[in-house]
This record gives C-alpha cells, sequence and structure tokens, in this order.
C-alpha cells in the first residue's frame, strides 16, 4: 500500500534533500593565538607564521593566523609592544599600512569596542577598497584593537558575504 504524499510536500523534499547534499563553504572554529587571551571565530583552518616585523619605532614579533575560505582571506595578527606608550603610534600604523598596502582609501571608519580590550580611541572598525596586486578590485573590513601592550588586526580581504564578516568579528573574544 503506497501512502499518498500531499503535492506542497515535494518542494520540502526536494529542498531537504538538496541541504543534505551541501556542504558547508564556512567551517567556523576557534583558534587562540599564541601568548594571548584572545579566541578568534575562524571559518577555515589558519595558517600560523610568526615573524620579526618593524611597528612604532621597534622591531617586535608578530603572529600571523591566516586562512582562505569562500573567496576571501580571514586573518588575525598581533604582537607584544611591551610599551604602553607605542600602543597608540602601533593601532595608527596598522590602519595606515592596510590602505597602502591595497593602494587604496579608507572608505568608512567606526569605533570599535571589544569587550575585556584596552579602551582606546585608536581601536577602530574600518574599511578599504583598494587593489590586489594585479590590478583587480578589492575590499577590506578591519578592526584594531588592543589589550595592555598586545595589539591586534583582525581582517577579511574579499567580498565575503557581510554576515559571515561580522561573525568573523563578532567571533573576537577576550575575558573580561
Amino acid at each position: 500500500m503506497s501512502i499518498p504524499v500531499p503535492a506542497a510536500s515535494a518542494p520540502l523534499a526536494l529542498m531537504l534533500a538538496l541541504l543534505a547534499a551541501c556542504t558547508p563553504t564556512l567551517d567556523w572554529r576557534e583558534v587562540r593565538p599564541t601568548g594571548s587571551k584572545l579566541v578568534a571565530l575562524f571559518p577555515c583552518k589558519p595558517e600560523r607564521v610568526t615573524r620579526a616585523l618593524p611597528l612604532a619605532g621597534a622591531e617586535v614579533q608578530f603572529e600571523l593566523l591566516a586562512c582562505s575560505a569562500d573567496g576571501s582571506t580571514w586573518a588575525l595578527s598581533s604582537a607584544d609592544l611591551g610599551d604602553p606608550g607605542r600602543v597608540a603610534a602601533a593601532l595608527d600604523e596598522l590602519r595606515r599600512v592596510r590602505v597602502l598596502n591595497l593602494d587604496g582609501r579608507e572608505t568608512a571608519s567606526a569605533p570599535f569596542v571589544l569587550r575585556g580590550a584596552t579602551p582606546h580611541p585608536g581601536a577602530l572598525r574600518f574599511e578599504v577598497t583598494g587593489r590586489r596586486p594585479d590590478g583587480t578590485a578589492v575590499g577590506e573590513t578591519s578592526v584594531v584593537f588592543a589589550q595592555g601592550t598586545r595589539v591586534f588586526h583582525a581582517a577579511v580581504l574579499g567580498a565575503a558575504p557581510a554576515a559571515a564578516v561580522q561573525n568573523f568579528i563578532d567571533g573576537l573574544k577576550l575575558p573580561g
């Protein structure tokens, strides 16, 4: 004996079958930068690279966590400056370098407040439009902030959906 299936159920069954066949493009996971209390939520498994770079008048050890997913690059860099007097200059420099590296311009900027971060006027969320090395147009959403003498820069480079970018930024957590 067959059981009749209402016609309205056919589209629902098709939709459920299609959803079951899909794999998520973004596979979110928590990641902790070395030596930091920050927890970041990445949509892919980031590679971890450490190198010495100049920042705010001194060479510092930077850790970069980065991965690519859904056509965008997701990144978080951090460095301990060891001197609270250099934090303002470092946050400003991190912001200016993004504009220069993309040969672009800042199109939006707003204060960025993260619970547990050290309140600072240089803590910002900003948007940059610019060009990749091959000349194609690209956009980036970034945040810069500090906790004590450690500075952070989180960014999404590319045309990621706004909800995914917001999830990445909202996934930045500090205790406190």
